[in-house]
């Protein structure tokens, strides 16, 4: 009964909710960030596609285990065509830039991190038809981080500044308080008269 008093039923107030935000709509297309995303993406496609290539001029077998080693990792056709597909996909990611490349990135990087542990469980089993050593699963693990390090970048953070598009995004109470700051007129201060 006392909680009726405290809390009466027609006055619920229901909490505020927040829109879902679509983070490609706040990232204008010329953002210094896009070229971080790019970079990224570029920089680790160019790595994958060298790596396919470089295994594909061994003609290596498609399925082999033998072990033979391309820039010393591990490899045999399946992971060379693997690689380059990847690589390609990562050059698209640099040629649209923007959320694309940073979702890319994140997306990526996650899936190597996934593939380092998976290949880590089949490295002496006979499942394990991409040839992977030791080496290529560090390799996974470095390629995943870099590329969710390139992807994450000034998207996720705790100290974004409050220009970045992204922080604008997660706190519009904040920006329309800072704008309607920065639209008040300051006031004029006295001069002091001159004796």
């Amino acid at each position: 009964m006392a909680t009726h008093v405290l809390h009466p039923v027609g006055r619920r107030r229901k909490p505020a909710r927040r829109k879902a935000t679509r983070l490609d709509e706040h990232l204008p297309v010329d953002h210094r960030l896009s070229q971080v995303y790019r970079v990224g993406a570029g920089l680790m496609g160019l790595l994958l596609v060298a790596f396919g290539i470089l295994g594909l001029i061994d003609r290596i077998g498609f399925f082999d285990t033998g072990g033979d080693t391309v820039a010393g990792l591990s490899t045999n056709g399946a992971l060379s065509i693997l690689s380059i597909c990847v690589g390609l996909l990562l050059f698209v990611g640099m040629v649209i830039g923007g959320n694309f490349a940073s979702t890319l990135n994140m997306v990526l990087g996650i899936a190597f991190i996934l593939s380092g542990f998976v290949n880590l469980a089949l490295l002496d089993t006979g499942m394990n038809f991409l040839a992977f050593h030791m080496q290529n699963v560090l390799f996974s693990f470095v390629v995943g981080l870099l590329l969710m390090m390139f992807g994450m970048y000034g998207r996720v953070s705790g100290g974004l500044p409050h220009d970045n598009p992204y922080w604008r995004a997660r706190h519009p109470e904040q920006v329309s308080r800072e704008e309607r700051r920065a639209l008040a007129p300051m006031p004029e201060v006295a001069k002091p008269k001159r004796l």
